[in-house]
C-alpha cells in the first residue's frame, strides 16, 4: 500500500519562494541605505566600514536573493500508474488494448 501524501513534505509555492527572494533583497538593500547615511555623519574607521558595506552589499543581496531555499529532508511522493475501472467498480484487465479517442489519431 502506497504512502498517503503530506502536504507539509510538498516545496514552498513559487509565490511564497520569490516573496521571500525579495524579503531578503529588500533587507540587505536597507541595510545599505542606513550604510550610506551613515557615511554622512561618521568618520575615521566607522566611515571605512559603512563605505564597504555600501559598497559590497548590493552584490551579497543578489547572490543571496538568488538562492533557493534548501529543498527538504522528504522528498515529495509522486502518484503511480492509473487504474482504468470498469462501472462494476472492478479493475479493467491490464492485457486488453486500451484505445482514446483523440483529434490527432
Amino acid at each position: 500500500m502506497k504512502q498517503q501524501q503530506s502536504i507539509t513534505s510538498l516545496p514552498a509555492s513559487p509565490e511564497e519562494e520569490r516573496r521571500s527572494r525579495m524579503n531578503k533583497y529588500m533587507i540587505a538593500m536597507g541595510i545599505r541605505m542606513v550604510c550610506i547615511i551613515l557615511m554622512l555623519f561618521v568618520s575615521g574607521w566607522w566611515l571605512l566600514v559603512c563605505a564597504i558595506g555600501a559598497i559590497a552589499l548590493p552584490y551579497f543581496a543578489v547572490v543571496a536573493a538568488n538562492v533557493q531555499s534548501r529543498p527538504r529532508a522528504v522528498p515529495v511522493l509522486r502518484p503511480g500508474g492509473l487504474e482504468i475501472y470498469r462501472g462494476d467498480g472492478n479493475p479493467a484487465d491490464s492485457s486488453a488494448p486500451h484505445t482514446t479517442n483523440r483529434p490527432d489519431q
